[in-house]
This record gives C-alpha cells, structure tokens and sequence, in this order.
C-alpha cells in the first residue's frame, strides 16, 4: 500500500506533464509550418521524404473521411486554410523529391526513398508507356473534371450565397420583430450567414489552390523526367535506356505520389462546395435522396434483367446488379418512408409521416407542412417591399427599418397601452422596385414610392424648396416634399428644413395606418391577455365583473372604441372599475364607453393640454346641441341619429370652417359637446376630420386649464 501511495504523485505528475504539453497545440501548428519552408530550403534524406510523403497521405485521407462524415458546411470551416497546408505540404515535398532525383538518380530507382520506387514500379508494370499514360489520365482527372468543377460550384455559391443575405437578415430581423426569436438567437443567425458567406468565398479563392498545384505537379514532373535523363547521360555517363529506366520510374513514381493525395483533397473539396444545401453527413444524404423514389429502382432493375440476356453482354454481373436494385425496390415500397429523403436519417419509431388512410380524394393535401389550415392564418400588420428596399433592413446610413419598428412597437405600447401585433416584413417582387405596401390583414391600407439612396426634404412653412432634386409628394400626409441626394443635408439643416431618411418615411406611414386601424389590431386573444396580465389586487374585480355583469367581448368593444379616439388603454385597471360600475345599470356598449372616458377625464385632458399649459375648445352653440338632441330617436339604450342630410351638411360646412380658421393661427382645439351627443357628433366628424378630438363636458379635468377659441 506504501509502495503504490508512493508511485500515485509520480503517475499524477507524468499525467500533468501530458496535458500540459498537449496544451501547446498553437506551438506544434507553428513548428509544423516551419518544417514544410525548411523542407524548401534544406536537402531531405531518402528515409525522411518517406517519412513526410507518408504524412501527405494520410493527411489527404483524413481530410477526406472528416468531409465525409461532417453535417453541415460550415462545421468545416478551416478547409480553405487546410487546403492551403497541405498544397504547400505537397509542393515543398516535390521540392524534396526533386532535388534527390536530379542529385542521385543515376544510382537506382530508390534513390529518392522506397515509397517513390514502390509507387513507380506498381504503376508502371514494368512499362515506361503504361506509367506514363497512367499518370497523365490522373492529372488530367484531377485537374480537368474534379478541380475544376469544385471551383466553378465554390464560385457559384459564394455569388449565391451574398446575394441571398440581405432576404435572410430580412427574414431574421422580421422574426426578431415579430417576437419569434430572442435577440441572441437572431445575433447567432446573423453570425452563421455570415460565416456561410465567408466560407463560400474563401472556398472559392481556395479552389485555385488545388488547380494550381494539379499544375505545378504536371510541370515538375515534366522537368524530373527530361532533366534527368540529360544529367543522367551527360554528367552522370549511364546508358540512354538505364538513364530513361531510372528517370522514368522515379519521375512518375514521384507524380504519383503527389498526383493521389492532390485528388484525394480536391474530392473532398468538391464533396463539401456541393453538399452546401444537404444536412446531415454525406452518405445519409446521398443514400436517402437516391432512395426517395423506389420506382427508379425497380425500373433500373427490369433495365439490367434486360441487358443481362442480350446476345454477348455477361449474364452474371448484369443478374446480380439487377437483383440487388429490384430487392432495394422492394424494400423501399413496404417500408414507405423509413428514411427521411431529405438528411437519409431513419425516423425513429412512431415518428415517420403517416400516410392518409384509404384512397386520396382529389385536392387532399398529401404533406404535413401543406395543410389547408395553414393557408387560413393572416398577418395582422404586413411590410411588403419592392427588392430596390431591401437593403432599408441593414439601412447603413441611420436606424435600420426592422429596429425603427421594433421602436414603434414599444412607444404604442407606451402610448396606447398594449402591444401591437408583429410586423411582418417580406419582399414582394411583383410590387415596382421603390414602392412599399402596409397591409391590415392582408387588405392594403397604404403604399408610397421613395428613393432608398436619397433623403426627404420638407419646408416646414409651406414655401418652396430651392434645392437640386426631384419633387415629390410625402406618402403619409401628402404634403409637397423633394428628394435630395446625401450631400446636400448639411445644406437643408441649414436652412431649416426638416430632412427624413427613407426607413422613416415608412414607419411614420405604417405609424399612422396603426393609428387609423387600431381598434381592429384588438383582438379578443389580445383582449384576453390583457385582463390576465393585471395585477393580482384586479383580478378580484375582474372575476366578479367578468362574465357575470359583461363579457369579454364587450370589454373588448369598449376597449375598440376607446382605441378608435386614441384614447390609451394603459389604465386598464380603472377602465375595468368604470365598466362595472356602468353594466350594472345598461348593456349599451356606447353608453360604458361614455361612462369609462369620463371616469378617464384627467388622462384625456392632459393628452389634449398643449405646451402653454391649456386646453384649447371650440364648444358647440345651444343650437347646435339642440338640434342633435332633437335629433335622437329611441329609448335611452338603442338611440339613433336622425338628422335631415342637409343639416348634416350645413354642420360639415361649419366645423370645417370654424377648425381650419384656428388652424390658420397655430392651433389644434378640442370640440367641446355635452355628453349626451358627443359619440353622435364624434361619427360625423371622423370621416372628414378624423383627427379632431371631440371631449364631453364630463371628460375635462377639475383642475384643467381652459381656452375657449370660439362657438361653433
């Protein structure tokens, strides 16, 4: 026991010896790039370049099993740095193996080590020709076809593989907005494009590694080959044909040994570029998509059966072929689906797609992702753009689109006091290239044409605008405006003008468009979650309001119509008091609605207080307020205006006058009615002046400040 507690710190201390030198890996890397430019430099000895071209092989090997087995792309990232390793490894090998054969080759075929020998007495069969032709069918398979082909894919994916990123960071950014993702998954998403987009570039610089050293290999060997017999016959005295005996095996053994492993890498590198859209490791991949279709391999094998008895072709080989694709179609038709066609993975038990029970009916979805539901869903807010908006989502010159909205999203909730659905944002390429679309589930609402490389002047005091540019109309207001290019923003803000960039333009529009639809985006799930998220000391209240005295599609009525005045529903927890205390007495939703503002009154009058401290009222004239009260017709919970369309008319005519007067001066009044007709006078003026607020008497604040402009 004494002898083994005596060895155990020996053992830990030669084990931390280990890991601590296992831990110098960036030392070893640095070593091992020092060793391939000393082989440029230095001579090797015939046993080292065994040595060495040994490593080269297996290097190749190992570069092809990894690729192989790897799941996606990107986990092999380093291969364009690797490709480029094991190029210079290869080269400075060929140096090597070059200065032995000039230097000795007139001593025997093993003058440049066993392997070159062995490589060149296989190939060669004892024949000059045979090598030699053999040799250049590798180089030119190698360079010509596999090379070749992997550098034209590696080229096509990089373009590919740019020119799709801003559509994926729009898509990302979309679902960030949308609440989809978190803000790390989408920084990871962006990290992966980008590496993806790196990579593929880098892939493509790397393919011309392996085209140029299938080149230089070519040139090498050509030189070993007639440098060497003229130093073997003229400096050396050897006979033409041992000089052309030695040379050759030597000069083809050393191609070959440079010629496989370059093929090696340049397979590996051709499977990588194009498996970039296949998950999973290659020959899952491979297997399951050749798989995908059982019925090719059934026809494939009546095709065999067929040759295999056809005067003077061989039955044996033909027979066996045909009888192995006829029992993989077989195989495949009872066990439908038991690979996934996409990765070639199996599905676990219970797992695989079920297929619909009894015949097909014409129309009947067949896919699990194509279910006639999932055409049923629509968006409540969609941005659609023309693809000359697309680079608006990594906007570079200010905001990005996707973070002004995510902005907006919290100042309503801020605001108005609940979330507003997600925006989503898509491209659409039937829309012109400039032009947007604001969608309200999925009816369009607005649409506008700006400039993405240029800026929105507008001069506040309505006089011209004396810059070079193009004039325009601002889409949400209509107002007269002017794109200007970048430079002359200095000179705008100068002069006081108020310059817009284009993703400000869009979300002052789809701001407006929430504004003038937000009753709608409340839905009764939005409703509902709303009442659930008040605090615990509410949900007593709201249990005894709700369903007894009101259901939650009433409070959601209620809520619609305080949202249709912009009025904020922040308060929820007193709008809930004020809705019990008005259905104890009436069910007309008007009528709460009513109840709840006045009991909202100091938050309405602070939001109508301008910066002098005041609100600014027109009030209606007791004719006016007569002639609307005599207008009700019904009992006091079903009323109705019934108003002659020529005093309609004469009102319309008198407001409009009476508002765009003060407007004239600066100011932006209240109407001020008495509570009994102010929803009746509300629904006539918003649709002509949807913006002029219409208060009740009821709904001014005790301490208040009032300024009466006028009497309409």
């Amino acid at each position: 026991m004494a002898e083994a507690a005596a060895a155990a710190p020996g053992q830990i201390d030669w084990m931390e010896r280990i890991n601590s030198l296992s831990r110098r890996k960036d030392i070893y890397f640095a070593v091992g790039i020092i060793a391939i430019l000393v082989v440029l430099i230095l001579p090797l000895p015939s046993f080292l370049l065994d040595f060495f071209l040994g490593i080269s092989i297996t290097l190749s090997v190992i570069i092809l099993m990894t690729v192989l087995f790897v799941e996606k792309p990107l986990h092999m990232s380093s291969f364009p740095t690797i490709l480029l390793i094991v190029t210079m490894l290869r080269l400075s090998l060929n140096i090597a193996s070059t200065r032995l054969i000039l230097a000795h080759g007139h001593e025997g075929t093993a003058a440049a080590g066993h392997v070159i020998q062995a490589f060149g007495g296989f190939v060669m069969g004892g024949s000059v020709v045979i090598g030699v032709i053999i040799f250049g069918i590798l180089t030119i398979i190698n360079f010509v076809v596999i090379t070749k082909g992997s550098g034209r894919i590696a080229e096509v994916s990089a373009r590919f593989s740019l020119d799709a990123m801003p559509g994926k960071q729009m898509a990302i950014d979309a679902d960030l907005s949308a609440g989809l993702i978190t803000e790390e998954m989408a920084k990871m998403r962006r990290k992966e494009i980008e590496d993806e987009s790196n990579f593929f570039g880098s892939m493509d610089g790397a393919s011309k590694f392996v085209r140029g050293d299938a080149i230089a290999g070519l040139l090498i060997t050509f030189i070993n080959f007639i440098a060497g017999i003229i130093i073997g016959v003229a400096q050396k005295g050897l006979p033409f044909n041992e000089a052309l005996n030695h040379y050759t095996v030597l000069t083809v053994g050393d191609g070959l040994v440079s010629q496989i492993p370059a093929l090696i890498v340049s397979t590996a590198a051709g499977i990588l570029v194009t498996k970039s859209g296949v998950a999973g490791s290659a020959e899952k991949a491979v297997i399951g998509q050749l798989s995908r279709h059982p019925a090719a391999l059934g026809i494939t094998s009546v095709f065999l059966l067929m040759m295999s008895v056809l005067p003077g072709i061989p039955f044996a080989p033909f027979f066996l072929l045909a009888c192995i694709t006829g029992f993989g179609s077989y195989y495949m038709f009872n066990n439908p689906q038991a690979i996934n066609p996409k990765t070639g993975e199996a599905y676990a038990a219970g797992t695989a797609p079920k297929q619909l029970e009894g015949p097909a009916k014409e129309g009947e979805a067949t896919k699990i992702e194509e279910q006639p539901s999932d055409f049923l869903q629509i968006d409540s807010l969609r941005l659609e753009l023309g693809y000359g908006l697309l680079p608006l989502i990594n906007y570079q010159k200010g905001h990005r689109l996707t973070e002004q909205i995510k902005a907006l999203r919290r100042q309503m909730a801020r605001e108005l006091g609940f979330i507003i659905p997600s925006v989503r944002i898509q491209d659409n390429m039937q829309l012109p290239p400039n032009t947007y679309v604001v969608k309200v589930k999925e009816i369009e609402a607005a649409r506008g044409d700006i400039r993405p490389e240029m800026l929105l002047v507008m001069n506040p005091s309505g006089g011209k605008i004396t810059l070079p540019g193009e004039e325009t109309t601002e889409p949400t207001f209509g107002l007269p405006a002017m794109w200007i290019n970048e430079t002359h923003r200095e000179e705008a803000l100068f002069r006081n003008f108020t310059v817009v960039d284009p993703p400000t333009i869009i979300t002052t529009h789809l701001t407006e468009v929430i504004k003038d639809n937000m009753s709608e985006l409340l839905s009764y799930a939005e409703t509902q979650k709303l009442l659930d998220d008040l605090g615990k000391t509410q949900q007593k209240l709201v249990s005894e309001t709700i369903p007894s005295q009101i259901s939650v599609g009433g409070v959601q009525r209620v809520l619609q119509n305080l949202l249709r005045e912009l009025v904020s529903i922040r308060d929820l927890s007193t709008i809930i008091e004020a809705i019990a205390e008005a259905s104890r007495t009436t069910q007309n939703i008007s009528l709460i609605s009513e109840h709840v503002r006045s009991r909202l009154g100091r938050q309405i009058s602070h939001s109508q207080t301008t910066e002098g401290g005041y609100i600014p009222i027109i009030a209606m004239s007791p004719g006016w307020e007569q002639t609307f009260i005599e207008a009700l017709s019904g009992n006091a919970d079903d009323r109705t205006l019934s108003m002659a369309p020529s005093r309609i008319q004469e009102f319309i005519n008198n407001v409009r006058a009476s508002f765009d007067k003060f407007a004239m001066q600066g100011e932006s009044p209240v109407l001020l009615t008495s509570p009994v007709i102010r929803p009746y006078v509300r629904s006539i003026i918003e649709r002509f002046r949807p913006s002029t607020v219409v208060m009740s008497q009821n709904e001014i604040y005790a301490k208040a400040r009032i300024k009466t402009l006028g009497q309409l």
